[in-house]
């Protein structure tokens, strides 16, 4: 299933399974969540609150608490898997995309959430915009949403995760 990333290259495994409703796809781990071995763990990273207050978890949950996700039909990966930090350090050559491909089409989830423009635009070959896609991609209805990322503060609105929350 692994294109250009041998297992042992992985930073952090996915977090997926057959026939989940949601799959949330960054671009990289950042620094901290490479650090900790959890997605989306450094501090400035809004994603488990927002999925709280969205109402796609019971909770807050905390970075380490990412497995339970999948209790609620959600799973995780990046587009990146071999490599971590912001966006820029990361690169687009570091992307695989036949990787996430065959991931999509292997486990078929309901929906892939791309959070932030960066890893959409690199999976689809071209830019995006925000919300949900006319093109699917590996067959999968795609949805693209602000980045949870501390650093990415100025693109935020949480409506878009809103709209995300009432498809799904």
């Amino acid at each position: 299933m692994f294109s250009r990333s041998s297992l042992s290259e992985v930073i952090l495994a996915d977090a997926i399974r057959p026939r989940l409703r949601l799959v949330f796809c960054g671009t990289a781990l950042g620094t901290v969540a490479a650090r900790k071995r959890a997605y989306y763990a450094g501090p400035g990273n809004a994603f488990y609150e927002t999925l709280w207050r969205i109402g796609m978890t019971p909770r807050r949950l905390q970075p380490a608490e990412y497995p339970e996700l999948l209790e609620y039909g959600i799973g995780l990966t990046d587009i990146c898997k071999t490599r971590s930090g912001s966006d820029q350090e990361v690169g687009r050559g570091a992307f695989d995309v036949e990787r996430l491909t065959a991931l999509l089409e292997e486990n078929r989830p309901g929906w892939i959430a791309f959070n932030g423009k960066n890893s959409a635009s690199g999976a689809f070959g071209h830019p995006v915009d925000y919300g949900p896609q006319a093109e699917r991609f590996a067959g999968v209805a795609a949805f693209v949403l602000p980045s949870t990322s501390g650093a990415a503060r100025r693109y935020w609105d949480i409506a878009h995760w809103q709209e995300l929350a009432r498809l799904v």
